[in-house]
């Protein structure tokens, strides 16, 4: 019997990536990329994942993970996508209005001609990682910060901690995002991160946690061997690996 295949979809502030799985979550093509283009309304978005679908193997079924809040597949607030040039610049109000309530899933579904599921993108990246045994939750470290928590395999309601205040009227985006770690350097961004994730322990007290994103592995042997046992690095891939996964949570 032929398997199922699943055009996987990671929709980042810098890069949009793609590629095909098989059933276990193996690729069966390179993944293909593209700089995240701005401005960026929703229907360029889906173009921009329609070009990348048609240099892949045709699938059945697409996974898209975007930032922001998403609920059901509807786009509540993506803050990266609502600016003249990516994040940090100008918030454009008439993009505000053309992402606010955007039913991407429908959007995709259509324009692709098959199923969709379209989730934060921190979600799809925990469905790649997690054991499904108690409460997990995932850091993505990247352009800015995303977030998603498990419990017991089960995706819970999606808080958006990235737009959270830390400090000096900085959001958690801003405090460990690609631009300040750039400015700080990795050692002393690292112990930001540091702090960031023991902040969050208190808080969520979970199990595990995993810390995923491309900026993972910049945190420095000396930060990272005292971030504790319950915390696990995890490969930048987990974005697109769990495009699988994610129909089962």
């Amino acid at each position: 019997m032929d398997e199922t295949l699943t055009l996987a979809v990671d929709c980042g502030g810098g890069g949009i990536k793609a590629s095909v799985l098989g059933e276990s979550g193996t690729m069966k093509a390179p993944a293909v990329r593209t700089a995240t283009p701005y401005p960026l309304p929703p229907d360029l978005l889906v173009g921009t994942i329609k070009e990348l679908a048609s240099h892949l193997p045709r699938a059945e079924r697409v996974t898209v993970g975007m930032p922001g809040m998403i609920r059901h597949g509807v786009v509540i607030a993506t803050p990266h996508y609502v600016t003249k040039d990516g994040p940090r610049s100008k918030v454009l109000p008439e993009l505000v209005e053309k992402w606010e309530r955007f039913d991407m899933r429908r959007e995709l579904s259509e324009a692709l001609q098959m199923p969709a599921l379209v989730l934060n993108d921190a979600e799809v990246a925990g469905a790649g990682v997690i054991t499904g045994q108690g409460l997990e939750m995932i850091i993505t470290l990247g352009t800015g910060l995303g977030n998603a928590v498990f419990d017991g395999g089960k995706l819970a309601p999606h808080v958006e901690i990235s737009q959270g205040p830390v400090r000096w009227g900085l959001t958690y985006d801003d405090y460990v995002g690609e631009h300040e770690r750039l400015r700080l350097g990795d050692t002393h961004w690292s112990r930001r991160v540091r702090r960031v994730v023991g902040a969050l322990r208190a808080m969520y007290l979970w199990d595990r946690l995993y810390l995923g994103g491309g900026n993972s592995y910049r945190i420095t042997p000396g930060h990272r061997a005292k971030l504790g046992d319950d915390v696990v690095i995890v490969p930048n891939d987990a974005g697109i690996r769990g495009g699988v996964r994610a129909w089962q949570l």
